[in-house]
């Protein structure tokens, strides 16, 4: 085996798309970089994005790996693991602060990793072709509008301090996501918005969901399943066969009320954070 890397989006994708369309689901977070990345390739940050491609004896794309800095690398599924082993061996001296991937993928990669690493987001990626109705509840779909950006950028932002962290700009969401595919979403009652989402980053056959949220004193009144449902319904209805999104798989709430309306989990994906010796 030995390993590609590309620095021109358009050839990266046109060598590994084949490959990655094997388990669409999976890897639905390089898929969706592609429409970003070939708009431009410094979407995330300054710094150019890390393209690479493990190819077999027979030339076929063996396992894929992806960076957008300053966020960590993604690993694609891979069904031989000695490909991410020599990921792994090949990115020792980048300066990575984590990896994401699915669980057997990211456990061999962390095998031949020189510096520890702790799980940082425990997810579970869920997919669904259709949608299961949820109880009614009160309230409507609303288009976000420009003037609603102040609401979006302070949501996005407790979104990530409670379900990553934090460290993610509401700010830099919302100009990243301009002029690509996707909508934001807000489910509105009483003339307020009350629980918000965001659908985008496109797949040759699907489309990702998230972030979803809802503010505290606003749960558990159905709000987040209504918008959800409707928001799966739009990515469908625009001829989509698949939706995806992620949860975290210490909440229960949200593992439930995603099956309750359809989606069916497909695997479990970590995001390991590197430890500094």
């Amino acid at each position: 085996m030995r390993i590609e890397r590309h620095t021109d989006v358009r050839t990266f994708y046109a060598r590994v798309e084949p490959f990655l369309l094997g388990h669409e689901a999976e890897n639905n977070l390089q898929l969706g970089f592609r429409a970003a990345l070939e708009r431009d390739p410094h979407t995330w940050g300054p710094e150019p994005p890390l393209l690479l491609a493990v190819t077999d004896d027979g030339s076929g794309v063996a396992a894929v790996a992806t960076r957008t800095p300053p966020f960590p690398l993604v690993l694609s599924h891979a069904d031989d693991l000695d490909a991410v082993r020599l990921l792994a061996d090949e990115l020792r001296d980048e300066r990575l602060p984590g990896v994401t991937a699915p669980l057997p993928v990211g456990h061999a990669f962390l095998e031949r990793w020189p510096a520890p690493a702790r799980v940082e987001v425990a997810q579970r990626l869920y997919r669904t072709s259709e949608v299961i109705p949820p109880r009614p509840t009160t309230g409507a779909l609303r288009v976000v509008a420009t003037a609603d950006h102040p609401l979006v950028i302070e949501w996005v932002e407790a979104f990530h301090a409670e379900s990553l962290g934090g460290g993610g700009s509401g700010t830099a969401f919302l100009e990243r996501r301009e002029g690509l595919p996707g909508e934001l979403l807000f489910w509105e009652d009483g003339g307020e918005p009350v629980s918000f989402l965001a659908y985008g980053a496109p797949t040759p056959n699907g489309m990702r969901i998230g972030p979803v949220y809802t503010p505290p004193e606003r749960r558990g009144r159905g709000y987040a399943s209504a918008l959800t449902a409707a928001a799966t319904e739009r990515v469908l209805a625009a001829g989509n066969r698949f939706s995806f999104l992620f949860t975290d798989i210490a909440n229960p709430t949200s593992n439930s009320i995603y099956q309750q309306i359809g989606y069916r989990p497909v695997c479990d994906v970590n995001l390991w954070r590197f430890v500094a010796g």
